[in-house]
């Protein structure tokens, strides 16, 4: 395992995000958002690319990948971290992406989080989804969340995950983190029994399907503070993938349980920073009488985003907002903002109505 260990290492000591091999390509690394493709390293061949997959897997692994032809696991290397491996086909051979997860322990205001984060956190119970696609700092931000809680409150914690990727020690809670495969064989037979488990925070890695939905609108709804992730893009297209997970007759209901149970959602994008590296851009909606009637009503659900950005009282602020004040804080280009922002035209405007330009803010601390 020296050739994939060397590339992990390779990959950390870049600082590097994520790790990509395939057959008939050098290995290439995600660095700072953008594809770097390590020319000075000859391109794998197919037998290289199986090798070093089966290399990191144990028998039950190997015989699941060769059953399903994919397979999610977590690879941990001495000195260097921890890994979530992705290991498919393509094109008749195989290929994988294998991603750092951080291990070192940031708190959400050394990660930059706005303050609604820590609010988020400290609810006792309710429903807290972190959405945004790949690769967007889901996981950090979740992670951050879970060891705020587990320093600040007794409590037995409870994640399910596919796999386990921040692992979380015992500190003021008892923490049991169980790994899909491994310790149940899905989220929906591992969410069936977790009631029993006497949860205060229970985590759910994904919600993928309508039966881990309803299983975690139901453990909210329950007492228990939970915390899931979605693959969407910001607040207002949650809501509405949630709904749409359940055929029609169902959706009445389920909007009746988000709006009594949803307690925020934490949408990210990681943006690059004139500084070098990644800073987060966080859009925010917390609950509130209007954004739960908004929900209730699907006739009015579009107005979700009219009232996070007016709602900077309870901590909600949209994209844009976060965006801007990244902009003025000096920490983003204009171009990198734009390009990110919902609206270019828009949010041209509003840094021309605003008056000040990223050094000028940057020189005298607005944020």
């Amino acid at each position: 395992m020296a050739e994939i260990d060397g590339l992990l290492k390779l990959m950390a000591e870049q600082g590097s995000s994520d790790l990509h091999l395939k057959a008939g390509s050098p290995p290439a690394v995600r660095l700072n958002g953008k594809l770097v493709i390590l020319r000075e390293i000859q391109s794998l061949t197919p037998e290289m690319t199986q090798r070093l997959a089966i290399g990191m897997m144990d028998e039950r692994q190997q015989a699941t990948f060769e059953n399903h032809r994919e397979i999610d696991f977590a690879y941990s290397l001495s000195g260097v971290g921890r890994f979530r491996v992705n290991v498919f086909h393509q094109r008749g051979s195989v290929a994988m992406t294998l991603r750092r997860v951080s291990t070192e322990r940031c708190s959400i205001t050394d990660l930059g989080l706005p303050p609604v984060i820590l609010q988020l956190a400290n609810e006792p119970r309710g429903l807290v989804l972190v959405t945004g696609t790949a690769g967007s700092g889901k996981t950090t931000t979740l992670a951050a969340m879970i060891d705020h809680i587990n320093h600040t409150r007794e409590g037995h914690i409870v994640t399910i995950e596919d796999p386990i990727e921040v692992l979380h020690r015992d500190e003021k809670c008892i923490v049991n983190q169980r790994e899909i495969g491994i310790d149940t064989e899905s989220y929906a037979d591992a969410l069936r029994h977790v009631v029993r488990q006497d949860p205060d925070v229970i985590l759910i890695g994904e919600m993928r399907d309508h039966e881990t939905v309803s299983a975690a609108l139901t453990a909210a709804e329950i007492g228990n503070l939970v915390f899931s992730t979605l693959h969407t893009i910001d607040a207002t297209e949650t809501i509405n993938r949630i709904i749409d997970f359940f055929p029609p007759y169902q959706q009445k209901q389920v909007r009746l349980m988000l709006a009594s149970t949803l307690k925020g959602i934490v949408s990210m994008r990681l943006i690059p920073s004139i500084n070098g590296g990644l800073v987060p851009a966080v859009e925010a909606l917390v609950m509130t009488g209007t954004i739960r009637e908004y929900i209730l009503d699907s006739e009015q659900t579009y107005k979700i985003r009219d009232a996070m950005d007016e709602g900077e009282y309870y901590g909600m602020q949209t994209f844009d907002q976060s965006l801007l004040r990244l902009y003025q804080a000096g920490q983003i280009t204009m171009d990198d903002a734009v390009s990110m922002a919902g609206n270019a035209h828009d949010f041209k405007i509003k840094v021309r109505q605003l008056g000040v330009d990223s050094h000028t803010a940057a020189e005298s601390g607005i944020y």
